[in-house]
Parts: C-alpha cells; structure tokens; sequence
C-alpha cells in the first residue's frame, strides 16, 4: 500500500499529517509513505526529521492584504502554480499512490485536485471549525472529507457526506502520565500554568504574561511555565525588568523559547492559556485541560475565534480576545479560575469531553478503505 501524503505551510497542517502516517506505519509496515510539498516550507524539515521521503514541489500561498509588496509576491505564487502540475504528475507516475491525503496548507490544493483528476482515490481533512480555502476548493472532488468538529460541515458543498472523524493527535499527549510529568518538571502541589503563543511569539501574548507571572510568583500558589517564542526572548524579560519583577533562580517559573516536551508540559498543567490553533485545541482536548483561549486575529478568515468558540459553546473554555487582553484582565481571570476549583475542573472534564481520543483509528479506517476497496 502506499499513501502520498500533501500538506504544508504551517505545524497545524503538517503534524496532523504525521501522526496518522505514524499510526499507519505502526500498524502496517509494509506501508510506503511519501510526503509531497515546498522545500522552502516547515514541511520539509519537519518531514525529514519524522524519518519519511519527501518530494519537493515548490509552490506559494497567496497573500490576501493589498499591497504592492503582495502584489509581487502573488504573480510569483502564481507563476509557480501554473508551472507545478507536471511536476506532481510526475511524482504520482514514479510513486502511483494507492490513496492522496490532505491535511491543508497551499500545497494540498493543486496535489489533490489532480489527483482527483487522474482518479486517484483522495482523502481530505480539516481541523478547523472554519474550514480553510484549500479544503473548501478539494470538498467537491475528494472521495472523503474528513472533519475534526461536525460545525465545519456548514461550510462546505462536498461531494459526499462529511464524516466526523475528530483530529489527529499524537499518541505520547494521549499517553502522558500526570504524576510522573509533574514529577520531572518540579511542579510539587502548586497549581501548574502552562502558557504559549506559538513558535515565533505573540507580543501582545507575552507582555500580558509578564504581569502574569509578576503577579503570580510572589504569592507561592503556582508553578509556571511559559514559552515566549523566538520574537519574545528579549521582549520578555525587558517587560519583566519594567515590572520590577525579580524571577532569577525560581523553580517555580520556567521561562523558555519553545515548549519541545509539550506531552509532559500538558500533563502536568492545570490551566493552559494559549491561542486556538486547531492542533492546540486537539491536544487541550485530549488532555482535558482546562485553559484560556486568546484567538490569533491573524489567520485566514479568523478561524481561530471559530475554534476558539465551539470550546467555550461547550464550557470547555474561557475566551479572551486579543483586542480585549490586558495583564490586569488575565490575571483576574486567573484569580477566578484558581479560586473555583470545581469550574476549573468542569472545564477540563468538558474539554475532555470533545476529545476523540481514536481519531487516529478513525482516519486510518477511511484511508484504508479507499486504499484496499471492499468486495
């Protein structure tokens, strides 16, 4: 069997598309994976470091602000487009995939579009609850749409009923042990934050988080971790240098660029305040970790604030919008949170309650099926 996996653009798109490669492989190991997508794209290193081939094929999203530096840019893109189509039959040809699976990105567009074309069986999954253009594009021609949330239905015209399948998730956060993870990151009987922003860091994220912890870690109640991305590793510290807070040599605040034991950092937490990816939410989910969501203002069609939603719909969690975050208004929030044990607990348990803990056996199934038709 072999399954060509197109996705790319960001972590979202690409490490959905891992851990079902990885559930499959596991599983089946006679399975040949290759992933197709930009060599200029987080996709090839990621891919690379997973242990699976690649096949570059360059091709850029569009920008959709008006101006003239985007004006450029998207001649380009489109350029590349129109001279990407041999180059993917070209990898299909050597490669003659049994099924073509998208998990997003700009890259799964024109690779499942052709596909379809050539009538190779295709599969496509959204994790979002608005769906993304590209999955808008490919719904009417794949041979399954695959979504995480049953509210992404709405938005699409597909070809075939969409199925309900939850989003991907990888296995080490459904199997992270809590005692052990508070264990090894020293976290004792304090009350374990864990906050984030994304790799490269929101600034309006870490300046609130600066009076967060200076707020917080005089009282001895917590135990804080923080990543501030790599735009915020000096904006941090300046911003708690301007707070006059002294957190030099505590181990209760763990200040780091990036979170590379998220499993472990997830488990131990209590409360995570964070943006709303959909891979976040994913792992928030399959935790069952209570948290406050600060939606990015800064994706296509604002599909954050849509994943961010169908949580607090669901009294799974708090939502702030970046236009309305202050330091003074998260640390309320906080404050209320950590004084009702009881709602913080109920909305970890609602979290968990959305979780679909087999969507990695769910999507294999449906890949599976089209792989290996049934007599």
């Amino acid at each position: 069997m072999k399954l060509l996996f197109a996705c790319g653009g960001t972590a979202g798109h690409i490490n959905p598309a891992l851990a079902v490669a990885n559930y499959i492989t596991a599983r089946y190991p006679d399975t040949e994976v290759l992933f197709i997508g930009s060599p200029k794209g987080m996709e090839a290193r990621l891919v690379a470091e997973a242990g699976y081939p690649f096949a570059p094929v360059e091709i850029k999203g569009i920008q959709r602000r008006l101006s003239w530096h985007n004006v450029k840019y998207n001649l380009s893109a489109l350029e590349l487009l129109a001279t990407c189509w041999g180059k993917i039959r070209r990898v299909f040809r050597e490669f003659e995939p049994d099924v073509v699976i998208g998990t997003g990105g700009y890259v799964s567009g024109p690779v499942l579009r052709l596909a379809a074309k050539m009538g190779i069986p295709t599969v496509t999954h959204e994790s979002n609850a608005y769906p993304g253009v590209t999955t808008r594009l490919v719904a009417g021609t794949a041979d399954k749409v695959l979504l995480a949330v049953p509210e992404a239905a709405a938005h699409l015209k597909c070809r075939h009923e969409p199925i309900i399948t939850g989003s991907p998730v990888r296995e080490e956060i459904l199997f992270a042990d809590r005692a052990a993870a508070r264990q090894k990151l020293g976290v004792g009987d304090r009350v374990c934050i864990l906050s984030f922003g994304g790799s490269l860091g929101a600034e309006r994220i870490n300046r609130a988080m600066a009076e967060v912890v200076a707020h917080f870690a005089p009282t001895g109640r917590t135990h804080h971790i923080h990543a501030t991305g790599s735009y915020g590793t000096e904006l941090f510290p300046a911003c708690l240098a301007a707070l006059g807070a002294e957190v030099a040599g505590d181990p209760h605040i763990d200040i780091r660029e990036y979170i590379s034991d998220m499993a472990d950092c997830m488990a131990a937490a209590d409360l995570v305040i964070c943006r709303a990816g959909a891979m976040t939410l994913t792992e928030l989910e399959a935790a069952g970790r209570a948290s406050i969501l600060i939606p990015s203002p800064n994706v296509a069609a604002n599909h954050q604030y849509h994943n961010a939603m169908v949580l607090q719909q669901h009294g799974a969690a708090v939502v702030i919008e970046e236009k309305d975050l202050t330091g003074e208004r998260l640390c309320g929030t906080i404050e209320e949170l950590l004084a009702d044990p009881g709602r913080l607990k109920a909305l970890g348990e609602a979290a968990a309650g959305l979780a679909a803990p087999d969507a990695n056996e769910r999507i294999s199934r449906e890949i599976l099926e089209l792989a290996r038709p049934q007599d």
